[in-house]
């Protein structure tokens, strides 16, 4: 990667919008470059991660110290990710008005507070109610990243940006089990909270000192009710995004199913609990590893081309699991390949099915990335809370769910792409330019 300074692909003659905030964000310090811009928006993205995989090997221990039975161990993850796209919806908006810095850092500093309140938690309402408030109120940490990126770049080279900074996020959720497993070795359940909490502190300082204001003041938004329900209407009624914003919702619905009963299930079902890291790692990995590989490619190749293969690729593995888990004698070593596999193919749909909905709203990144937000992040934590519920002992509603979302997401990719797939390499949609369907 080069570290170059903020580069937007946008004409910066003199007189543009991207010169007036270039010139306005010079200061005596070294500028903000491309690589640092993209590992600080990963580890932002991060912190959500590290908050939901880490705590994952301390189910048991915590369901024993607050006395929770069953599968409702796993609303201390549910929820955060319900409200945490329910939260969404919040950040966009009010960072297209007052800037993305004072409203990202305010999350950081709500995510912050809240992850040292969950480690003082005296019961599981208690945890539950703080862990919801944590999602909500923090949700700028998630949302903010791709419209901070849209403020850059657009197009193919969004999409390529995206991957790489998923290739880094998603180190978090291969050694998160691993981090909280070691913390366990040393301290309870509480400690791995005031992890998070520390780092959070660290991130935080980062932006504070290093991340410019990147929204120009030609496009701030009015904060008005009707300004605001105008450009998230907006950002979801095209036809030709619909499908990659809700498709992708449904996919990742059957990654969140997974994540939600991936304890008992590795524990329970394959007697492997003493391994669940790894197990969990190599899942966590194969989509880093496909985000690294689509880097790579898509600039080449074209988010359309490269993400319509990936989810024929998903829905073929996908049929292979459901075949496997209704087998009387499913193994470990059956049912880890098979996840990888699809969980990397997830790795290629992801970054590209974002940057391929956002393409269309330079003006309105903020509002955009917190619409599809919302979208995604509540249809995917409702639809992984019912299949991670509906654990039943085998691996069947998680193979039955991922099947079932990819066929639907095919059908709404279909319905966007006015039923022609492997479209060419998208253009980059600058300051002017009117979407068009």
């Amino acid at each position: 990667m080069r570290n170059e300074q903020w580069s937007s692909g946008e004409p910066q003659g003199k007189g543009s919008p991207m010169a007036s905030a270039t010139a306005s964000m010079r200061s005596p310090r070294k500028a903000l470059g491309e690589t640092e811009l993209i590992w600080m928006m990963a580890m932002l993205m991060a912190l959500q991660a590290f908050g939901i995989d880490a705590i994952l090997p301390a189910l048991d221990e915590m369901a024993v110290a607050l006395s929770v039975t069953g599968n409702d161990r796993q609303f201390v993850i549910g929820v955060y990710l319900l409200t945490a796209g329910i939260g969404a919806l919040v950040p966009g908006a009010l960072a297209d008005r007052f800037g993305r810095r004072p409203i990202l850092l305010g999350s950081i500093a709500v995510y912050i507070a809240l992850s040292l309140a969950s480690a003082l938690a005296t019961s599981y309402d208690m945890l539950i109610a703080i862990r919801a408030a944590q999602g909500f109120f923090g949700a700028g940490i998630v949302a903010l990243p791709p419209a901070i990126i849209r403020d850059r770049v657009g197009g193919d080279k969004m999409a390529r940006m995206m991957s790489l900074i998923f290739v880094i996020f998603l180190m978090v959720p291969a050694i998160a089990p691993s981090i909280g497993e070691m913390i366990l070795l040393v301290a309870d359940w509480r400690a791995i909270f005031v992890a998070m909490a520390l780092q959070g502190i660290i991130i935080g300082t980062w932006v504070y000192f290093r991340l410019p204001e990147s929204l120009t003041d030609e496009n701030r938004q009015e904060i008005r009710p009707r300004v605001i329900g105008r450009n998230m209407r907006r950002a979801l009624s095209l036809p030709s995004v619909i499908g990659y914003v809700f498709g992708s919702a449904l996919v990742f619905g059957a990654l969140f199913g997974f994540i939600n009963s991936s304890q008992q299930l590795i524990t329970e079902t394959f007697g492997a609990g003493e391994i669940f890291p790894i197990v969990f790692g190599i899942c966590a990995g194969s989509m880093a590893f496909a985000s690294w590989s689509n880097s790579r490619i898509v600039e080449r190749f074209g988010a359309r081309r490269v993400s319509h293969t990936a989810l024929f690729a998903f829905i073929a593995v996908a049929s292979a699991q459901v075949f496997f888990a209704f087998q009387p004698d499913e193994s470990l070593y059956v049912f880890v390949p098979l996840m990888a596999v699809n969980m990397m193919l997830l790795g290629f749909i992801g970054s590209n099915f974002g940057s391929i909905a956002m393409n269309p709203f330079f003006d309105i990144a903020g509002a955009a990335s917190s619409a599809h937000g919302f979208v995604r992040m509540t249809t995917a934590a409702g639809l992984g809370g019912l299949i991670g519920y509906a654990f039943d002992g085998t691996a069947r509603p998680l193979a039955l769910s991922l099947l079932a979302s990819g066929i639907i997401c095919l059908l709404l990719v279909l319905f966007s792409e006015k039923g022609k797939l492997f479209g060419k390499p998208s253009a980059e949609m600058g300051p002017g330019a009117v979407a068009q369907d």
